[in-house]
């Protein structure tokens, strides 16, 4: 167990989590086996990922917390995983280890044998987080039931997962779970009363009021702030932003305009019912829950007229994405005609001949940007973004990581093909992910109108 001190101090900083600390204490007691697995789970903003880790740090634990939002792919993550297990064990270890041995990590059998290396001959636990392990991006269907289990094949290594959710596919009976419950509304009040704003940002004169000492004013402060988080949670968060980071930033949107009539000297610090009903006009509107309001003013009609956002992307990869999305929408048939450097593209379309004596067909054709995309080749997609572009590509623009990129980013998606083979396989087949809006307002952020390169053309 944690020495009292440490667990009084633990409390002060996290309030209404007494719980959930004592649980910790329990578990991870230097008397007692570590579980091989705990499992803590609860909605965003409860305080999981800051109550474990200043937990593990005040208790002096050697750990590694690992960031699962940040990671980019499956490999990402295990690579991630065995590098911050490096630095830890140099952190706390006499010297540095060899990294050379742990340059490659593919798969989670190699993580397996990575972390037995380097956990050999420890006699105390070695502790790894996976700070949000559900929200991983291109995880490994096998990822969870195999982290489950490192803790039985590796003595010395316990594992904790944070979630949202309790995961259900861990397929092993009796591990311990660790839930944090959502705060209630007096536990929202507790928290945030514990640091109250000032109301002064410079404390009146003494001249002036001779009697208004800094520890009144200290009072003053706690004194409204309270009863301020009370009108603000039964007007506004109670029905809106009932986590703690929305109510925190919404009653400190509020504050200093809820405050204005006291520094002016309207009201005194404690007429809280006459300020209500000067300021009610704060708690009957959206300003305060809304991240961004835009308001619209003569200098910016030209924006408020655009019905797309604006992506600043690079150069090269904004002729990609057309590229791509040409390949996608355009019939392989016509790239002769529409790409040929030797012609002019605008001039080029292809046109319907009427004959005399022939009858037009009475049906109309659905326009393209309206149909699904197609598939198309890698090669095809290179071809046409080399005849976009009017110069060569220099070196120092890699293509092929663009075109990862963007697959990472789901902009581009990859159509069939084997599980877990190279995403730019020249066979593997793609299609975009966006719309004709969108693909539009990027053509002309760099002075191509994508419509005129689409067969049978786009009006507007």
């Amino acid at each position: 167990m944690l020495p009292d001190e440490l667990l009084d101090q633990l409390r002060a900083t996290f309030p209404c989590r007494e719980l959930q600390l004592q649980q910790l204490a329990a578990l991870y007691s230097q008397s007692l086996p570590f579980p091989p697995l705990l499992v803590a789970h609860g909605l965003p903003c409860t305080g999981k990922s800051a109550l474990i880790k200043a937990f593990l740090e005040a208790a002096s634990l050697p750990h590694v917390i690992v960031n699962c939002r940040e990671c980019i792919t499956g490999r990402h993550l295990l690579e991630r995983t065995v590098g911050g297990c490096l630095d830890a064990l140099d952190a706390t270890g006499d010297g540095k280890m060899d990294r050379r041995p742990y340059s490659r990590t593919e798969n989670l059998s190699s993580l397996v044998v990575n972390l037995q290396k380097m956990l050999e001959g420890r006699r105390d636990k070695f502790i790894v987080v996976f700070d949000g392990i559900d929200a991983q991006r291109e995880a490994p269907p096998t990822l969870l039931p195999a982290l489950t289990r490192f803790g039985e094949i590796i003595s010395n290594l316990s594992v904790i997962m944070i979630t949202t959710l309790p995961p259900s596919l861990l397929h092993k009976p009796g591990i311990p779970h660790l839930n944090f419950p959502a705060y209630t509304r007096q536990d929202l009040i507790t928290i945030l009363s514990a640091s109250p704003p000032k109301i002064f940002f410079t404390t009146p004169s003494s001249e002036q009021f001779p009697d208004y000492t800094p520890d009144l004013a200290a009072e003053d402060d706690a004194w409204l702030w309270n009863r301020f988080l009370t009108a603000v949670w039964e007007s506004i968060s109670k029905h809106t932003g009932r986590d703690l980071v929305s109510f925190r930033n919404t009653s400190l949107r509020l504050w200093r305009e809820f405050v204005a009539p006291i520094v002016d000297g309207t009201f005194g610090t404690r007429d809280f019912s006459r300020l209500m009903v000067n300021r009610r006009h704060l708690f009957q509107t959206e300003d305060a829950v809304l991240d961004r309001i835009i308001k619209k003013t003569a200098n910016n009609t030209a924006v408020a007229k655009r019905k797309t956002i604006q992506h600043d992307l690079p150069y090269y990869t904004t002729h990609l994405l057309i590229s791509a999305y040409l390949a996608s929408y355009n019939p392989s048939r016509t790239d002769t005609t529409y790409f040929m450097k030797h012609s002019d593209k605008r001039k080029n379309k292809r046109k319907v001949c009427s004959h005399s004596g022939i009858t037009k067909s009475k049906h109309r054709r659905i326009p393209r940007h309206l149909l699904t995309p197609s598939p198309f080749p890698l090669d095809r997609l290179l071809a046409i973004f080399r005849s976009l572009l009017d110069a060569p590509v220099p070196q120092l623009a890699d293509i092929y990581t663009q075109i990862a990129t963007l697959t990472s980013m789901r902009l581009l998606v990859r159509v069939g093909g084997m599980v877990g083979a190279d995403p730019l396989d020249a066979s593997a087949r793609w299609r975009v992910n966006f719309g004709w809006e969108w693909v539009r307002s990027l053509g002309r952020s760099v002075g191509i109108e994508v419509g005129e390169y689409l067969v049978g053309g786009v009006d507007g």
